[in-house]
């Protein structure tokens, strides 16, 4: 079995809510048709490709690629880190009962995974065991950094204590919908700039001795885990080193590293194989992150090509791994 664990979605009622306040959600709705956009007021600009709204659309796509069944989560623009409390917390629970009415249309083909508004803790907290009670989500998507916070803050620490309690995966997604600094050419501010974020949330959660005091917290990383795999060897040389690296955290940063798990959008089948061979191929799972250009159209055929992995390590990437972080193994 195939299994998409990083498919992105948006539910038409987000797309209503911009079309009916574009001032208060700093978004606006342009073009119609198949050429519909939405632009944030920050310069973010995405197609509103059919297959974010529509499940047949989605379905489709994951016929033509081999998925059997997708876990789909918000795409990170409908997070709104900046909101106020209120809108926060409206957008965030609107966004989720948009995904569970679009699991709904196909339960057999569609899981659900939640967003949550983490500027507000204690609202993150409530809307998570809402999700899990009522929906039966059993994931959930978050920033590497919320509006320029270190996820490793201790207002945070309540919020992923509980997904731990929960046993809830936690899929951690670069957010931005501007431009990042240094990047604005050649589109590095995601090419360089997303996994650069990744990197730079993994390294924080190792050294600060957040992965340390939560051992049982469980949190996936988006396109292969940025550049932290393929460097992993300076920051654990870092940590023999530098005293800095040691002020809060003992572990190695290997043994950090393989307390994360991976998705394997990384292109290079290659690079594929270097991941799963350094961190288990029970901690690497499939992904497309459909629909965005981006993302991987071919995911199979990446996991096929990859030199070298056995059959069985193949099959746990393909579709084990993800039944395991959703409880169904």
């Amino acid at each position: 079995m195939n299994i998409d664990f990083h498919s992105h979605v948006i539910p038409t009622a987000f797309v209503a809510a911009i079309e009916n306040d574009p001032a208060r959600l700093k978004a606006r709705i342009i073009g119609t048709g198949s050429d519909r956009k939405v632009v944030h007021d920050q310069g973010y600009a995405y197609p509103l490709f059919a297959e974010f709204t529509q499940p047949e659309a989605k379905l489709a796509a994951m016929d033509r690629k081999g998925i059997d069944i997708s876990v789909l989560s918000p795409a990170p623009p409908t997070f709104t880190y900046w909101a106020d409390r209120d809108l926060a917390v409206k957008v965030t629970s609107l966004v989720n009962d948009g995904v569970a009415d679009f699991v709904a249309i196909r339960k057999d083909r569609f899981r659900g995974m939640g967003i949550l508004p983490m500027q507000h803790p204690d609202d993150a907290i409530a809307e998570l065991e809402r999700i899990v009670e009522v929906h039966g989500f059993r994931s959930v998507e978050i920033g590497t950094g919320i509006e320029g916070v270190k996820l490793s803050d201790q207002r945070f620490r309540p919020v992923l204590k509980r997904a731990s309690e929960l046993g809830i995966f936690i899929l951690a997604h670069p957010y931005y919908i501007g431009n990042k600094s240094g990047l604005e050419d050649y589109y590095l501010t995601n090419l360089i700039g997303n996994p650069l974020e990744t990197t730079l949330m993994v390294a924080d959660l190792m050294y600060s001795g957040t992965l340390d005091e939560l051992p049982d917290l469980k949190i996936g990383l988006a396109h292969g885990g940025g550049f932290a795999p393929y460097q992993i060897g300076r920051l654990a040389h870092g940590h023999k080193v530098r005293s800095e690296t040691r002020a809060k955290s003992q572990t190695s940063p290997l043994d950090l590293l393989r307390r994360f798990y991976f998705d394997s959008v990384v292109f290079e089948p290659k690079a594929l194989t270097f991941l799963a061979d350094l961190v288990g191929a029970e901690h690497v799972f499939l992904g497309t992150d459909a629909p965005f250009d981006m993302g991987d159209e071919d995911p199979v055929k990446t996991i096929a090509d990859a030199p070298g992995l056995t059959d069985e390590q193949r099959a746990q990437i393909a579709g084990r791994t993800a039944l395991s972080l959703l409880g169904e193994a």
